[in-house]
């Protein structure tokens, strides 16, 4: 059997298997989802064992530390997983719900209801915990998913997909709902992309190349999400304390993230208050720092940006700096370089966090806080599937909700079209 044959058939059975879940009940999902967890806490030394190959062999072929780190599987990594799990089991399943309903003149009474979107295809790198995390939120939303991971992951993802397999035979869910690809071949992503009569959407995760390779590829319907060029903007009035908690926290607490910090821009007026001290703080993080002409006035260690750092999404300890004369100029600088994942204002001034809010077309927006919330468990979602920044039916993190769409019901008493 040719490759693109076996992938036809890993789809057929996932479009066999979606249309059986829509039977399903949410208890019986959330128990199978509980057993999930479970297993995924008792078998752990069996997950960091087959882990370990994944890592051993990303270490001698020269992954980044930043891939690396996103490999790892520890203890805390699966205990993260597990209660993830658990989390989108306590969630309200959103299959069946009806959103709103409303008489017509002629006595019809019209609604929308949600539904699974059917079959998606998730396509990513090096984080096995994607595996956990898309198999329980599509599991939950009723749809059968295909997972696709990264060659420098595949013991670990099919030792996760397997255990996650055995939950399923438990409680009579068909296995084909959660199926992991077991080729390495690249060859298995293309044909998977060609297979619109069996896949409803493709979600992608992973560097901006891998994106934009499987946009150009996919015949399938695609959710985006090239790259995160996040920024904190610290206004004229901020407090600067705070701020430096929350640049520091954004920048450094996981660098090789697409919700880390890249881009620092500075209120004038606040910028010779804050810049000297808050560099010797990133600096004493290991962070190496590149600013525009005002920054390095301010501080004379900095590299001299460039217009490149600007775009960047460096998924390491750099930080680019920019000194802006007001907030209109840091949302100018937002709408140009950004990617439209996460920005956020540290400020006092109300008006001017509103305007923020109200004017940056980001998928997620904060006032005083972290770009490192920007996160389906932060926000409460249990796990995400992704983040989009594609403004679709979803944009931002992606919980089960995300994963349905709307079909139209509708009551009659034997109305007929005149």
């Amino acid at each position: 059997m040719d490759i693109g044959d076996e992938m036809r058939q890993v789809a057929d059975r996932a479009r066999e298997a979606s249309r059986k879940l829509s039977r399903i009940s949410t208890e019986i999902k959330n128990r199978a989802l509980t057993e999930m967890s479970e297993q995924l806490l008792q078998q752990s030394a069996y997950l960091i064992q087959k882990n370990k190959k994944d890592v051993d062999f990303a270490v001698e072929s020269g992954l980044s530390p930043a891939m690396i780190d996103r490999l790892t599987l520890k203890e805390s990594t699966i205990r993260d997983m597990a209660n993830g799990i658990k989390e989108v089991a306590a969630l309200p399943d959103p299959v069946g719900k009806v959103t709103s309903m409303w008489r017509r003149p002629n006595g019809l009474m019209v609604g929308r209801m949600r539904i699974p979107l059917g079959v998606i295809g998730i396509i990513y790198e090096s984080r096995p915990n994607v595996t956990a995390d898309a198999a329980a939120l599509c599991l939950k939303s009723g749809n059968a998913v295909i997972l696709r991971g990264g060659s420098e992951a595949i013991y670990s993802n099919i030792a996760i997909g397997r255990l996650l397999q055995d939950a399923l035979r438990k409680y009579e869910i068909p296995e084909a709902a959660i199926q992991v690809v077991e080729t390495t071949d690249r060859e298995a992503v293309y044909e998977l992309l060609q297979l619109e009569e069996y896949i409803d959407l493709i979600i992608p995760r992973g560097g901006e190349d891998l994106i934009r390779a499987v946009v150009r590829q996919s015949r399938i319907p695609v959710i985006k999400h090239y790259k995160g060029v996040c920024h904190v903007f610290v206004d004229a009035d901020a407090d600067l304390d705070m701020a430096a908690k929350i640049v520091i926290n954004g920048k450094t607490q996981r660098p090789g993230v697409c919700n880390a910090l890249e881009t620092l821009l500075v209120h004038r007026e606040a910028a010779p208050r804050f810049l000297p001290e808050m560099a010797r703080q990133l600096r004493e993080q290991g962070v190496v720092l590149r600013g525009c002409e005002k920054t390095c006035d301010l501080v004379p260690d900095a590299e001299a940006a460039t217009e490149d750092d600007w775009y960047m999404e460096y998924l390491d300890l750099i930080l680019a700096i920019r000194v802006v004369d007001s907030i209109d100029e840091a949302m100018d600088h937002i709408a140009r370089y950004g990617s439209l994942h996460t920005e956020s204002i540290v400020t006092s001034d109300y008006a001017n966090a509103q305007r923020f809010l109200n004017e940056v077309n980001s998928s997620t927006v904060l006032v005083n806080a972290s770009t490192r919330f920007s996160d389906g468990f932060q926000l409460g979602l249990g796990a995400e599937i992704g983040i989009s920044t594609t403004k679709l039916h979803a944009y931002g993190p992606m919980g089960l909700e995300e994963l349905t769409t709307t079909k139209f019901i509708i009551y009659g008493n034997g109305q007929v079209r005149t």
